[in-house]
């Protein structure tokens, strides 16, 4: 009888909490041990402590470079609450990509969401700090790259300061759909089904 493949999971990372195991020393954000008391995983790829949403988990260390290699450019999609009323002349410039102080940025996709597209999110746990004579706006973000707090100083060096963060769905660029949240409320996870476990040893095929 084959040996069962090494867990990988699904984790819809809450505000607070590092992408990793281990508390880090002096920090005030807390760490995934808590959360998901499954031995020997790791996450495959980052969300700051002040970001939200999907990460992957896995045992197996090949598909956790596999995803993070940006030689593949998997699509991450964001969704991302922004201070200000985001303007089109924005959203191009996202699109086409940006210069910043590490080098510019990949193209990417950008498109302003309507309030309706992110009215089933939770509240965030402490709520985001607006200024109430300012409006807000969301917009999703797709990024083939993921280098340090990128989404955050691309809408800045557009204008809009980032106000909340959320990674909402992984691309394995199989042609299948993608993996996201559904169903995961902020702190929870799942294992992934015997058709994701299948599609990703495919990527390692």
């Amino acid at each position: 009888m084959a040996d069962p493949a090494p867990p990988t999971l699904l984790l819809h990372k809450p505000y607070g909490v590092l992408s990793q195991f281990t508390p880090e020393p002096g920090s005030r954000w807390g760490c995934l041990a808590p959360l998901v008391p499954v031995p020997g995983v790791y996450a495959a790829g980052r969300l700051d402590g002040d970001s939200e949403g999907l990460l992957l988990l896995t045992a197996q260390g090949r598909l956790q470079q596999r995803l993070t290699d940006p030689r593949w450019g998997h699509w991450r999609r964001y969704w991302v609450q922004v201070e200000g009323e985001l303007s089109q002349g924005a959203l191009a410039e996202l699109t086409k990509g940006l210069p910043l102080k590490d080098g510019p940025t990949r193209p990417a996709r950008a498109r302003a969401l309507a309030a309706a597209a992110v009215a089933q999110l939770a509240e965030r746990d402490p709520p985001i700090r607006q200024r109430l004579t300012v409006p807000t706006s969301w917009l999703e973000l797709e990024l083939r790259e993921g280098r340090n707090r990128q989404v955050r100083r691309m809408t800045a060096a557009v204008g809009f300061p980032t106000l909340r963060l959320l990674r909402v769905a992984l691309d394995l660029m199989d042609g299948g759909p993608p993996l996201d949240l559904q169903g995961l409320a902020p702190g929870q996870w799942r294992l992934v089904n015997g058709e994701e476990q299948r599609r990703l040893a495919a990527l390692l095929a």
